[in-house]
């Protein structure tokens, strides 16, 4: 199971400036402790040889970060699921 969810979180006293969150959860396997801290790596893939680029997250990383100013966080557990999630500056 995918859920998505999405949340403004406005700035104390304001009502734009804040931040929008968005959270994508899965209940599936989670991701190793071995694999979670290279995600994020340009060429990264758990896919064998020549069947996986390992650049989808390390693009998307750097379009949140670089690009909106915005961070891209990953949460997991093995068992349990994983929980990514991208907090965007709201534009006014």
């Amino acid at each position: 199971t995918v859920e998505v969810s999405t949340t403004l979180s406005p700035l104390p006293g304001r009502g734009v400036g804040g931040e929008v969150i968005i959270i994508i959860r899965d209940n599936g396997t989670g991701i190793p402790a071995s694999v979670v801290e290279k995600i994020f790596q340009p060429f990264f893939t758990t896919k064998p040889t020549g069947q996986g680029t390992g650049l989808g997250l390390s693009l998307s990383y750097d379009i949140i970060s670089k690009g909106h100013g915005g961070t891209l966080k990953v949460e997991t557990e093995e068992g349990s699921g994983t929980c990514f999630t991208i907090t965007l500056p709201q534009q006014a």
